[in-house]
């Protein structure tokens, strides 16, 4: 028996051909926390450790920000927790960014010793501060859970840099010559 093709059965071929989606080349997504200036900077940092810095660095602005609306309160503002969940979830998405590329530069046996100490630093500031607000800051419950993760990702990011820390061999000692 022969299959017959007639010019419908062709046409809804080609329509149904036409409707499938192209396969689309893999676009790493950008982050949602992160500016675009910021992704560039990212992008452009290219070495491990500066990348690092950088993601503390954000990570610390995010708390400035948090900071500052807390300073500035109104309570006729509809979007404030939005706000400050936002904050809180930019901050967690920076540090949580920072101890995984941690994680992989020792595994890589990358330099990362200015990233690790930046990141202990930023740490030691921000940390009391998350503790204090989860402990006495206004309208706790609005934004609790966001605050009880921030605190918990920065306690890991903290272990992990100072795993990293004792992990990563010195540098070589130069010898001078006699």
């Amino acid at each position: 028996m022969r299959a017959m093709t007639t010019p419908g059965t062709l046409l809804l071929l080609a329509s149904i051909l036409s409707a499938a989606p192209a396969a689309q080349p893999a676009v790493p997504q950008k982050k949602e926390y992160l500016s675009d200036v910021e992704t560039d900077k990212i992008r452009d940092a290219g070495a491990s450790g500066p990348r690092i810095v950088l993601f503390a660095t954000f990570a610390a602005d995010r708390i400035k920000k948090l900071q500052y609306e807390f300073a500035h309160l109104d309570p006729a503002d509809s979007k404030r927790t939005d706000r400050l969940n936002s904050l809180i979830n930019g901050y967690t998405g920076c540090i949580d960014d920072a101890a995984d590329l941690l994680d992989a530069s020792v595994e890589k046996q990358e330099d990362i010793r200015e990233g690790a100490r930046a990141l202990q630093e930023r740490i030691r500031e921000i940390l009391p501060y998350l503790q204090d607000l989860a402990a006495k800051g206004p309208e706790r419950e609005t934004y609790k859970d966001n605050l009880d993760d921030a605190i918990e990702a920065t306690q890991d990011a903290a272990k992990d840099a100072e795993k990293a820390v004792k992990e990563m061999a010195p540098p070589p000692v130069r010898r001078k010559p006699s």
